[in-house]
């Protein structure tokens, strides 16, 4: 059967021949809200454990609930304007905070015009060159390429009936979520960490971070993903730190990067001066190699998505195929890659604008296709950053655009590249939603455009706020990706890394290779505390008993959604609290230093939360 028959055979929710509402005012108000909410809940989480989750079915299961249920509009079309708005933002967030912390972390301080310009650009490069890619990947290659979110996505949107139940999930986990952060940061009720030193175990700890927005994690990625970054947290506080403390005991001279000798250093001390190097190496080598090991779906993704360039301009008559137009593409990249060259506080040069559109035009067009195929969790958007940006680096090192003004300039043009990756990913997983649901592209690339401004404007403010609360690189934000991203570029502007450490994280990283286990988790759970890793882990192990619990397919499909919803409403919901709390900070609030309760109180607490979402997730399902 040739794809032409398949299209012509494939018949949309929504036939074109009806037009109802799509991009509406209404849409475009509860779509700009849910951008922002889990813009930020991506930012936060982001920083904290280095990886980010979908936003798209939350947001569809909301959107429902308040247009069908309290507005009384049912238009199918307009559930996936807002959707399409929501999971854009929270995309552009995930593509920010793996790379613009860095001008923090070096003491930049970036002002809220530049990181609107560069989210702004990242974003809309990412979706302008993805569109003349639609026709090509989602309609052409639709048998083919099953984009598994946006498929997810339009089969919640079909099921618009249950959108009341599972709005409240999402809306209850918000609650207990933000309830819990406010409980544990601002009216320090107990404590949000808890950790116990090993008895005659010099330096080794273990702890847990109490976090309900932890927990969801862990439920959301599974018991082996889960369990692998555990193995991480696990070789770097119970096996390296004390091998460092025992082998530092034998000396009292400071040995490099650490100032002080490692025999007066702590478990903590040990590794923010020598395991967070180790991890970074490690999770350097985990990305790389996750983007090697796609390197022969990239090289077919690539020519695959060049030849749709061609049919870029073969417009039908159809409502369900109509895109913007060229001229407002080619416009809109003109602008940009000018803007880019020439703003006073970025001004990346003509040889920085080279890169930046060679670069964003090859990770767009590999990033479009080959989140059809492997779907945008496992797109390797922080492999493809950390590869460009050595590249960047070496080239502008080479050219004698070295130092801190050459190290801001690789992290600008590798955080538009960044963004626009990742921005091309999702804008494709939504299209392919609108392609089964009936959406008008037009549409919806407008509403892709107006999420990316909307997120834009907001997304400086949330990176202040939460590094003027906290500081990007601290245990509280540990902003793994960022500081990564620093020290890819520090290292090869200056060459004072400590790279003996970086090389013993990527053989760490090679060993789990080597088991045929992806290394990636495994590297970010040795580079975070093992107090990030151990409530995820806890996650992790909820939806494993469920599963095994649960011998009927279907059963468990239906239960992991609704755990899916309460544990995406726990991301959130702290998330929001962890912004508002910031901005109480910013603002000059002072907060209680000491908490009430001790770290039984908390441990009970985030004991509830884990039964609440066990129990939630359990029920059996309905007949």
């Amino acid at each position: 059967m040739s794809k032409q028959n398949n299209k012509d055979e494939f018949k949309p929710y929504v036939p074109a021949s009806q037009n109802p509402p799509q991009f509406t005012w209404v849409a475009m108000v509860i779509g700009a809200v849910l951008a922002i909410v889990f813009g930020a809940a991506n930012a936060y989480l982001g920083l904290i454990v280095g990886m980010t989750v979908s936003a798209s079915i939350p947001a569809a299961v909301i959107s429902m609930a308040v247009l069908r249920i309290i507005m009384k509009r049912t238009s199918i079309l307009e559930n996936n304007i807002v959707q399409t708005i929501t999971s854009t933002g929270e995309s552009l967030a995930a593509g920010v905070i793996f790379t613009l912390p860095a001008l923090f972390i070096w003491q930049l301080e970036p002002s809220l015009i530049t990181i609107a310009i560069i989210a702004l650009a990242g974003g809309i490069l990412g979706v302008v060159l993805m569109i003349p890619l639609r026709r090509a990947l989602i309609v052409n290659e639709h048998e083919t390429l099953p984009y598994p979110e946006g498929t997810a996505c339009a089969e919640v949107l079909h099921a618009g009936e249950e959108g009341g139940k599972g709005a409240k999930l999402v809306m209850g986990g918000l609650g207990i979520g933000a309830a819990f952060k406010l409980l544990t940061d601002a009216v320090k009720a107990f404590p949000s960490s808890v950790e116990w030193e090993i008895y005659k175990f010099k330096n080794a700890a273990i702890g847990m971070d109490t976090m309900p927005a932890l927990l969801g994690v862990g439920y959301i990625i599974g018991p082996r993903i889960a369990g692998i970054m555990f193995a991480g947290g696990v070789l770097g506080w119970l096996g390296i730190i004390p091998l460092i403390s025992f082998i530092g005991d034998l000396t009292t001279t400071p040995i490099y990067p650490g100032e002080i000798p490692i025999s007066e250093m702590g478990f903590h001390q040990i590794w923010d001066n020598y395991l967070r190097y180790i991890g970074a190496g490690a999770v350097a080598f985990g990305g790389i190699m996750g983007l090697i090991k796609t390197l022969p779906t990239i090289a077919a993704s690539f020519s695959g998505s060049i030849k749709g360039f061609s049919a870029a301009g073969e417009a039908e008559d159809l409502r369900t195929d109509k895109d913007i137009p060229m001229s407002l593409i080619v416009g809109l990249t003109v602008v940009f890659m000018a803007i880019l060259l020439f703003w006073p506080t970025i001004n990346v040069g003509v040889v920085g604008a080279i890169l930046l559109f060679v670069f964003g035009f090859f990770f767009v067009t590999v990033s479009s296709r080959i989140v059809g195929i492997v779907g945008s969790s496992s797109n390797p958007v922080s492999g493809m950053t950390i590869g460009a940006l050595i590249f960047i680096s070496l080239v502008l090192s080479g050219i004698g655009h070295t130092g801190q003004a050459g190290a801001t300039t690789a992290i600008i043009i590798g955080s538009v590249v960044c963004i626009a990756a990742a921005i091309a990913g999702d804008t494709s997983q939504d299209l392919k939603t609108g392609y089964i649901v009936g959406a008008t592209p037009k549409w919806q690339q407008i509403a892709q455009l107006y999420g990316v401004l909307i997120t834009s404007i907001i997304i400086g403010f949330v990176l202040i706020l939460l590094d003027n609360a906290y500081g990007f690189g601290s245990a509280e934000l540990p902003a793994p990706q960022a500081v990564l991203m620093s020290m890819v570029v520090d290292g090869i502007m200056s060459g004072d890394l400590p790279w003996s450490l970086i090389f013993i994280g990527a053989t760490a990283a090679l060993t789990v290779e080597l088991f045929g286990i992806g290394s990636l988790p495994f590297a970010v759970g040795l580079y975070l505390p093992i107090h990030l890793t151990s409530p995820i882990m806890l996650g992790g192990i909820i939806n494993g008993v469920i599963k095994r619990r649960t011998k009927n397919k279907e059963a468990y499909k239906e239960k992991n959604e609704r755990g899916i919803l309460l544990a995406s409403g726990y991301i959130a919901g702290e998330a929001l609290m962890g912004v508002i709390v910031a901005l109480a900070v910013t603002a000059g609030v002072v907060f209680p230093e000491e908490t009430i309760l001790g770290p039984v109180a908390s441990l009970i607490a985030i004991g509830i939360v884990a039964w609440l979402l066990f129990r939630t997730a359990n029920k059996k399902p309905v007949k």
